[in-house]
């Protein structure tokens, strides 16, 4: 079986790592601005949309509100990103957010920000993948056409190229993040050229269009309501931008000054395009809707439900660069490819915070360990599957997904902010120097205002999108919350269950009296033999054989074998006359055990080894069944007496061949010393 697994694993993931190359895998500053950042970065391809989308409900007049909202949600980046600033400083080790409010506000604060940062990071995979899908499918139509199907297999190669390892995929999505950044930028300059120096004027496909709005003449409240639902919309900018306060340990040293400095890079980089992206629309009159079918109207006629409406940013690169040509098929391109690797924020993010969850008991353990490739594969497939299961669920709709979105951000945002608060709060006191108190008051007031202005978007995107799918979202962090503390709770009742006494004298009352071993018999054969010579050595207070009768010749065989040998162990029949074998041997052994409570009864079962996969389906399949009824019996244990079948050769052979590479599970249990080799680690390829 190892075979069949193994091949297919190394040719997907690559050769398993030791445990001392993870070093090698910390990210410099520019793999890990595409890693941790792409999120962000990429977010300028939609949240624009989302912007004007929402704005058309009031009908194309109410777009010259738009750089207002831009400007507004720029302010809320920077802020944001100041304050992450001083977390990687002030929580070097990694969690970010999760940390601060745990060691600020308290456990529940922290399984508060766990549970929304966990949603957020479900829902980051699928909608970036479903707005890339949707992108891609401008250009090719089958896309569109199976766009479910093609998310889940976007959502699979992602996941696996990460599961090869963090840098290695950084690597590889360093590539188009970077030139998605350049052909945005290339596209505002030379739009301000050709607008502003050269005069010419530039019009998006949709130019010409008229929208007919579904709430004209919006006054007062209802206007109000439309700009902060808006608003709320366009914050979808800001997803994402905690991933590196919680990946700093991803960095390489000194990893809080690189964190830092790569959060403001992706800061102005986001804040730059997302701006720029918005007056160019306003530039070129695009015009979006969300029914674009009945909403959209060319030459007083509905454009129909056959027209598919472009994002913001493929008709301002239409408009800009014209539509077909080099750049904007360039930019098409990596646009889409960005939007698809966005998702890679919420792969590192989500394994690295999965991590520390679990190493506080809020999630099962297995998310602590890391994988072949020194990466937390448990964490990958667990995103990767909740993600899938989105997507199929919501069918890849971009649209209808980004209404889940942001609660969960913005509930980390604000208590973060405020954990920051309280963490300067208890610095304060104890500080003298007079510069490094003069630095505590002023990074303590741009936490305290980021909570203010977070708490205050927290609201509005609360009351805007709830009705709108956003309390799918909040379910979600209700049921992490819920799983959570549920997990916490069985590792603490675990843990006191099995705690080693206080006093040395009370191991006294753990001790059993006595010990009966039990050999399981169904032929008198070299295993069997073993299995007695081995159960002889244990020198327990009383050993028996025990077998079955299902079948009355072959015990009336065994029987005379056992006697014309001269066996000295007792032989035990037990008739079972509906040819059961489990049962009847769990019956003998708590009958035992209720006949002498305090003695502990040694159930000792002979075993083949064998060397092919699909031998393990002829063989030892009672002694499985039996082992894993008998585990739910205290006082009872099982031993298996392995014996060595001529096929077993062959897995030795296998094991031979694969000496020079490690194998499954070696980068967990760490190096393994060789005897004789002089402290050379097994796998070492040095002569």
């Amino acid at each position: 079986m190892s075979k069949l697994t193994d091949v297919p694993k190394r040719l997907l993931i690559g050769r398993a790592l030791p445990s001392d190359k993870l070093g090698e895998t910390l990210l410099p500053k520019r793999i890990a601005l595409p890693v941790f950042a792409s999120d962000p970065l990429s977010s300028v391809a939609y949240a624009p949309g989302e912007v004007l989308l929402i704005l058309s409900l009031a009908g194309a007049s109410a777009y010259h509100f738009s750089p207002w909202i831009a400007l507004a949600v720029v302010v809320l980046m920077a802020t944001v990103v100041t304050s992450y600033r001083q977390t990687v400083h002030a929580y070097p080790n990694g969690g970010g957010t999760y940390e601060v409010a745990k060691a600020n506000l308290g456990p529940r604060a922290g399984r508060t920000v766990a549970s929304a940062l966990l949603v957020d990071y479900v829902l980051t995979v699928a909608v970036s993948v479903s707005a890339g899908i949707e992108n891609l499918g401008s250009a090719i139509p089958f896309v569109v056409e199976h766009k479910t199907l093609c998310a889940i297999v976007a959502i699979a190669l992602l996941s696996v190229m990460n599961l090869r390892g963090v840098r290695e995929s950084g690597k590889l999505f360093a590539i188009p993040t970077y030139v998605f950044v350049g052909g945005v930028f290339l596209m505002l300059i030379w739009g301000v050229v050709r607008g502003l120096i050269l005069g010419e004027s530039m019009s998006a496909p949709t130019a010409e269009f008229e929208i007919k709005p579904e709430h004209p003449g919006l006054a007062g409240f209802a206007l109000v309501f439309l700009l902060l639902r808006a608003f709320s919309s366009g914050c979808a900018a800001l997803t994402g931008v905690e991933a590196i306060s919680n990946g700093v340990p991803a960095f390489r040293r000194p990893k809080s000054r690189n964190a830092a400095t790569t959060l403001a890079l992706m800061g102005l980089l986001a804040a730059t395009m997302f701006c720029g992206i918005i007056a160019l629309a306003r530039e070129t009159g695009v015009r979006m809707a969300e029914y674009p079918a009945k909403d959209l109207y060319d030459n007083g006629v509905p454009v129909g439900p056959d027209y598919v409406q472009q994002p913001v940013i493929t008709q301002v690169a239409a408009a800009v660069f014209g539509d077909g040509t080099f750049l904007f098929v360039l930019l098409a391109v990596a646009t889409a490819l960005v939007l698809f690797l966005a998702a890679n924020t919420a792969f590192n993010g989500f394994p690295l915070l999965g991590s520390i969850l679990a190493r506080d008991s809020y999630l099962p353990r297995q998310l602590h360990t890391r994988g072949d490739r020194l990466a937390f594969s448990n964490g990958i497939i667990l995103l990767s599957g909740a993600a899938a299961l989105l997507v199929v669920v919501y069918g890849a709709d971009s649209t209808r997904l980004i209404q889940l979105y942001i609660v969960g951000v913005f509930v980390s945002f604000t208590l973060s902010q405020i954990g920051m608060v309280r963490h300067w709060n208890k610095e304060l006191p104890t500080e003298e120097d007079p510069r490094k108190r003069l630095h505590i008051h002023r990074v303590r007031s741009i936490n305290a205002f980021g909570a203010v202005i977070t708490c205050l978007v927290l609201i509005v995107v609360l009351v805007t999108k709830f009705s709108h799918g956003a309390w799918v979202a909040v379910l979600g962090m209700v049921l992490f919350y819920a799983v959570m503390t549920s997990i916490r709770r069985h590792y603490d009742k675990v843990a006191e269950e099995i705690a080693a006494p206080a006093d040395d004298r009370e191991d006294e009352t753990l001790r059993p009296s006595r010990m009966h071993s039990i050999v399981l018999v169904s032929k008198l054969h070299r295993p069997t033999l073993r299995a007695l010579a081995y159960a002889k050595l244990m020198r327990a207070d009383s050993l028996e054989a025990l077998t079955i009768n299902v079948d009355t010749e072959d015990t009336r065989a065994l029987r005379e074998e056992w006697e014309r040998r001269g066996i000295e162990v007792p032989l035990k029949i037990i008739n079972s006359p509906y040819r059961e074998i489990t049962r009847p041997v769990i019956e003998y052994v708590k009958r035992l055990r209720k006949e002498h409570p305090r003695d502990v009864v040694s159930l000792i079962i002979p075993e083949y080894v064998v060397g092919h996969w699909y031998e393990h389906l002829l063989h030892n399949q009672s002694a499985l069944r039996l082992k894993g009824r008998l585990h739910f019996t205290p006082g009872v244990m099982v031993t298996s007496v392995p014996y060595q079948l001529e096929s077993s050769e062959a897995a030795k052979v296998r094991a031979r061949r694969r000496a020079n590479w490690s194998a499954p599970g070696d980068v967990r249990r760490g190096p393994v010393e060789k005897k004789g080799t002089g402290g050379r680690r097994e796998g070492d390829r040095r002569p």
